[in-house]
């Protein structure tokens, strides 16, 4: 909830649409919800939050509520009114994300979403989309991102899944890893994560441009990363942090909890991994070397790391980690043409998309994309069509981890002119798997 993650409670679709700016009053009532959309406003913002908490059961720690008060932007929200009661929240947060070829390319961060269980099935969802869509495209922001609570929400708003977050739970009393040489020579030291917080975002922010989905964090945001309330801790220990150092430069950080546990064996404790950031593979095998021989711990969990996270190819038995996936960043295509023109292609494509678009029409049609590794353009044309795909699967593919030759196998791509799906799904390919570090 808040900054970590969206939620949308309600179902159906609007028949009427509210438009206009953010930067506008009320500007239509939600047909058959009875309520009414307009903006936030500062001092409306604890009823706002009332109803997002009560969405997501009703629990939130004070800390929290504070933190997000302060990340949100007045205005880029949105609250639907019944009266004086508050039964909708949608946020839109300024963010911008790399995409293929290391571009920083401005995308709406979509969050705080949900609906009052008492107005769901009304078309109160829809509406919000529909609004903030429009908001998103007149701020001039070709993408908007999300990650959902229930992914079975937003296909229908043209979101579509673009990575995944790998997890696992490593048996590390069973497990050897086989590090680089040159990891003895990384200096560890444990640190307060609040004091070394400057040093650990400086390298985090190297790392932005080198992997598509990750975000370039805006102030204010850095905080969250080191957000420690003892009510979400499950009886483990307040955040750690350890510094990486070579040459006396900071070249990478773990922060992690560790929950110690006892059986008739001995000693059954855990490691909980919260983020871990390396300049370098020699950093990054001593980091994981560590967290592996913590004492008194023989699991170490780890959650939202990329698809192709180094620790997988050092262990020993990579069967003992338990590993899975689950769906992280959702992408949706706001503008279509700047949004494609704004990455890179691994390989020279020159490919007629039809796009369907039926949320954003204006997106509908074909189009024209003409890139390569150094640049590309994408542009309106009245040639015949070589894909026919939904803006949906655009914003799956648009990152490099979802393969169009993948979603045509499911059905979800139709390929026109023989070649041309093998082209664009080598082109679109990213050279790392894209990867969301943390939610918002």
């Amino acid at each position: 909830m808040g900054t970590d993650g969206t939620t949308g409670t309600a179902s159906g679709t609007a028949t009427g649409a509210v438009t206009g700016g953010m930067t506008g009053a009320v500007t239509g009532a939600v047909t058959g919800s009875g309520a009414r959309l307009r903006v936030l406003r500062p001092e409306e913002w604890d009823a706002f939050y009332d109803t997002l908490v009560r969405a997501f059961g009703g629990v939130v720690a004070p800390e929290e509520r504070e933190l997000d008060r302060s990340l949100t932007e007045f205005g880029r929200f949105l609250g639907a009114w019944d009266g004086d009661a508050c039964v909708g929240t949608a946020g839109a947060f300024t963010f911008r994300v790399t995409v293929p070829g290391g571009a920083s390319v401005p995308a709406a961060g979509v969050s705080m979403v949900s609906v009052a269980a008492t107005h769901r099935r009304r078309g109160l969802l829809t509406a919000m989309m529909r609004r903030q869509l429009d908001d998103v495209r007149s701020w001039g922001e070709p993408l908007a991102v999300l990650t959902a609570s229930e992914p079975g929400i937003y296909g229908r708003f043209g979101y579509g899944a673009a990575t995944s977050w790998l997890g696992a739970d490593i048996d590390t009393g069973r497990i050897a890893l086989d590090v680089p040489a040159g990891t003895d020579g990384v200096r560890l030291r444990y640190a307060a994560p609040a004091d070394v917080l400057e040093e650990c975002e400086a390298v985090y922010a190297r790392l932005v441009p080198r992997r598509p989905g990750m975000p370039a964090r805006r102030p204010g945001w850095a905080r969250a990363q080191i957000f420690d309330p003892e009510s979400e801790r499950d009886g483990a220990s307040p955040l750690q942090c350890v510094v990486a150092e070579r040459d006396g430069e900071v070249t990478g950080y773990a922060r992690f909890h560790v929950k110690l546990g006892w059986n008739d064996d001995g000693h059954d404790g855990t490691v909980v991994l919260k983020a871990l950031d390396a300049l370098d593979p020699v950093t990054e095998a001593a980091l994981w070397r560590f967290l592996f021989s913590i004492d008194l711990t023989s699991t170490l969990t780890v959650r939202r790391r990329p698809v192709g996270d180094a620790w997988q190819y050092l262990v020993s038995d990579i069967r003992r980690c338990r590993v899975r996936l689950r769906d992280a960043l959702f992408v949706r295509l706001v503008d279509v043409g700047a949004a494609l023109a704004a990455r890179t292609y691994r390989a020279p494509v020159d490919v007629v998309f039809e796009v369907a678009d039926p949320f954003c029409p204006w997106n509908a049609g074909r189009w024209r994309l003409t890139g390569d590794a150094k640049g590309a353009s994408c542009e309106r044309t009245g040639d015949a069509a070589d894909l026919v795909l939904s803006v949906r699967e655009l914003g799956a593919a648009y990152l490099g981890g979802v393969s169009l030759t993948a979603l045509a196998a499911a059905g979800r791509v139709a390929e026109v002119r023989a070649g041309a799906l093998a082209e664009a799904s080598v082109a679109f390919g990213s050279e790392v798997a894209p990867w969301l570090p943390h939610g918002f």
